[in-house]
């Protein structure tokens, strides 16, 4: 079982190692999701989000989440064959955790030091945190 703590990590980068983890066997659990950043201009960003927001019916779906643990959870998904048995299982084995709880506070808490957003050239990026607002999610307000 591996612990990620996903404070300042690119999620897209994060994602993909992550979801090679997954589909290996191995269990991992993120920790920090709302302090994990996505990189480009806000404009831009906010308006993708807004875009797959969109798609759809409010009653039938496709539902986009607005907790930034279950946006982290959904991006990881994206980077597993979601339509294959295997892909579904290893997407079992990954959970995802605003802040961290009692039960990871005393374990060893890994980091990712190729999706780190200190590599980035420019400073355009925005966290997961500021976008779950934006969606309106209850946990901050």
């Amino acid at each position: 079982m591996k612990i990620i703590d996903a404070k300042d990590l690119i999620v897209g980068r994060m994602a993909n190692q992550v979801a090679k983890l997954a589909l290996a066997g191995e269990k991992v659990n993120i920790i920090n999701c709302e302090k994990a950043v996505i990189t480009g201009t806000r404009k831009n960003i906010l308006a993708k989000i807004k875009h797959k927001r969109d798609i759809g019916d409010p009653y039938k779906g496709p539902f986009f989440p607005r907790m930034p643990d279950r946006l982290v959870r959904r991006m990881i998904r994206g980077m597993l064959p979601w339509k294959k048995a295997r892909g579904r299982e290893a997407f079992k084995r990954v959970m995802c955790y605003i802040g961290v709880p009692e039960k990871f506070a005393n374990e060893k808490i890994e980091t990712i030091e190729a999706a780190d957003y200190s590599r980035l050239k420019t400073a355009k990026y925005l966290r997961v945190k500021d976008i779950s607002i934006m969606l309106g999610a209850k946990w901050m307000q």
